[in-house]
């Protein structure tokens, strides 16, 4: 069993608040826009840390464009422009189609929307929204869950405040 706390969109800025919500996940994921190398060193420092770049950050081999991994027996893929279902990114579109993972997550929008996609063998898209200060969102969001032998589990969006 796995518990996951993700976000996306920082944009150089880290609530101190998402220690305590992350408090008892075993891994943090960012789904890009970072910003300030800063927000990584931190994150780093407090749980396993994976990581995509963003449009706003370098790619360097901190910052990798996509992670596709696999975790509890669920195939993971983190990217940050992803687009949204059944509208994805025609960069991703291709790979979606041809292989798609079980769990697709991304940023870039600012919108937190978690689906199911029956067109591309049911994955879970999910994007956590923006943790972040800067952007047209209202509230600040993130979300924790728990992956164990293939199941996906306990998803709860977190709300950080008013931006």
């Amino acid at each position: 069993m796995t518990r996951i706390g993700l976000l996306s969109d920082t944009h150089s800025y880290l609530d101190p608040k998402l220690f305590d919500h992350f408090n008892d996940c075993d891994e943090i994921w960012h789904a890009g826009d970072v910003g300030a190398m800063t927000v990584v060193d931190e994150l780093r420092a407090f749980r396993p840390l994976r990581v995509v770049c963003g449009n706003i950050d370098q790619e360097s081999s901190d910052l990798q464009a996509h992670q596709r991994f696999t975790l509890e027996g669920l195939d993971i893929w983190i990217t940050h422009i992803g687009g949204t279902p059944p509208k994805y990114n025609p960069i991703v579109r291709p790979n979606l189609q041809i292989t798609p993972p079980d769990i697709f997550i991304c940023g870039h929008s600012h919108i937190l929307k978690v689906t199911r996609d029956p067109g591309l063998n049911n994955l879970l898209f999910i994007n956590p929204g923006a943790a972040g200060k800067t952007g047209f969102h209202l509230v600040r969001t993130a979300i924790r869950f728990t992956l164990d032998t293939g199941r996906i589990s306990d998803m709860q969006v977190i709300e950080l405040g008013k931006k």
